[in-house]
């Protein structure tokens, strides 16, 4: 292991914004996340300013910034095949021709999920199943020609990721198995979704990808290496993987061919919540073969990779690529819950071609609020310069912006309900992507299910 001194810590509260009471700190340099990414090519900003409150009551942004409703749970499907199910998580936007946009959005619904994912005849996976993905085709207006199911019978879709050819990979948080729920499939895949027509692509789980509780995904769109994150909070916690695909960037379809999947080995470390110096590294990470990525009979961070051990790290979250590096988070880390040390989000660096772990990002736990469940989760890059970060946490809910030199400020805040005036309560944010062209910010709020598309001064 090696370590730079050359990071402070930077705390930025701005009055007015909504940042300011929320209390969000991190220690590292923003810089390091946009290294060869489109977003190091602009310059950071300092925000928009202060949050201006929403007369209809849904959601706040600076002044200048309109969102439109592109969709809301329990409204009609306009393909006709139901209602627009529950929860809604992950999302990625594809260019469409002519300008428009083809979204793809999850539905983490469980097996009590208010509002299924209808089940349709050659897309559905598992009829007991209440998830899956619905596909959303807007004009260059961003209004709304088509909405129609892309696959079903899927369940706790949460996040996932695009591919390089153009397709999206949806992940099941769960490793729930037949008979468990009242699922007749065993789940805990990952499935292949093509965002313009769905029944290229079917309901086909990618087996060979592991079953386990998956959260996100991101592409070497070089080598087409799939990076997957697991989102276990309770000990033991999640891994690292990385999958060879036996057809390496071969197209829609390609990864059924099957591959290897490996888990990520640092030496010396087996929580990664242990480490808290910014800039630490970690030059000789080890990839080691899964046992049984099918987890028969054992979960896989619970089976035996050799007297070595594996390293985990609670709470693995999102996941992209930028530059010729992977991305994760760690939303966060509790002492009390079994991790090494606490934190409130982590941003972990992975370079392949030198087999390097960098730590670049670390959230609190030094915030006004003491609160372990303001963290980040689901993470974008702005294509105005900086992040965008959904918070999940307690309390008020915001979509939050990170700018290259660390500034942090409130870009979107839910104004909706969804406990009572006397116990108030707000669903996270999710899904946070941009169109092709960098114009709309497209978002999720996940209950009460909604997707709003948000459009402004994005490059000023």
């Amino acid at each position: 292991m090696t370590t730079t001194g050359r990071f402070t810590t930077r705390r930025q509260m701005l009055a007015g914004t909504g940042a300011l009471g929320v209390g969000i700190a991190f220690s590292g340099a923003l810089s390091e996340l946009f290294a060869g990414t489109a977003a190091a090519r602009t310059l950071g900003h300092d925000g928009y300013g202060p949050l201006v409150s929403d007369p209809k009551g849904l959601l706040d942004l600076p002044e200048g910034f309109s969102y439109r409703v592109l969709s809301r749970e329990g409204d009609p499907l306009r393909s006709g095949e139901g209602e627009v199910p529950s929860n809604h998580d992950g999302m990625s936007a594809f260019a469409g021709r002519g300008g428009r946009v083809h979204l793809v959005r999850n539905h983490e619904n469980r097996a009590d999920g208010k509002v299924p994912v209808p089940v349709i005849e050659g897309l559905t996976y598992d009829p007991a199943g209440k998830g899956g993905c619905t596909a959303l085709t807007l004009d260059s207006r961003n209004r709304v020609l088509s909405e129609r199911v892309a696959i079903a019978g899927t369940a706790v879709n949460c996040a996932g990721g695009p591919t390089p050819w153009g397709t999206w990979l949806t992940c099941e948080e769960t490793e729930d198995k037949a008979g468990t729920a009242g699922y007749a499939k065993d789940h805990g895949f990952i499935f292949e979704v093509d965002p313009v027509d769905p029944r290229r692509t079917g309901a086909v789980p990618l087996t060979a990808m592991g079953r386990f509780q998956h959260e996100a995904i991101a592409v070497d769109p070089r080598l087409g290496v799939v990076y997957e994150t697991e989102d276990a909070f309770q000990k033991p916690f999640g891994l690292f993987y990385r999958f060879l695909p036996n057809r390496p960037l071969g197209g829609r379809g390609s990864l059924r061919a099957g591959g290897r999947l490996q888990a990520m080995r640092v030496p010396g470390v087996p929580d990664l919540s242990s480490i808290q110096d910014i800039g630490a590294e970690f030059d000789r990470v080890e990839w080691v073969d899964v046992p049984d990525p099918q987890a028969a009979q054992t979960p896989i961070r619970l089976q035996d990779f050799g007297p070595k051990g594996i390293t985990h790290a609670q709470k693995l979250e999102g996941c992209y690529w930028g530059g010729r590096s992977v991305y994760f988070v760690s939303s966060f880390a509790r002492s009390a819950e079994g991790s090494a040390a606490d934190h409130f989000g982590q941003v972990w660096r992975y370079d392949p071609d030198r087999r390097r772990l960098t730590l670049v990002i670390v959230f609190g736990p030094d915030t006004d609020i003491q609160k372990p469940g303001e963290s980040p989760d689901n993470i974008c890059l702005a294509p105005s310069g900086g992040l965008m970060v959904c918070e999940d946490g307690e309390g008020v809910q915001h979509v939050y912006g990170v700018t290259r030199r660390g500034e942090v400020y409130a870009m979107a805040r839910n104004r909706q309900n969804i406990g009572t005036p006397e116990e108030p309560e707000w669903g996270e944010f999710a899904g946070v992507t941009f169109s092709p062209d960098g114009d709309t910010m497209y978002v999720n709020c996940y209950r009460p299910g909604t997707t709003f598309a948000v459009t402004g001064p994005w490059r000023r």
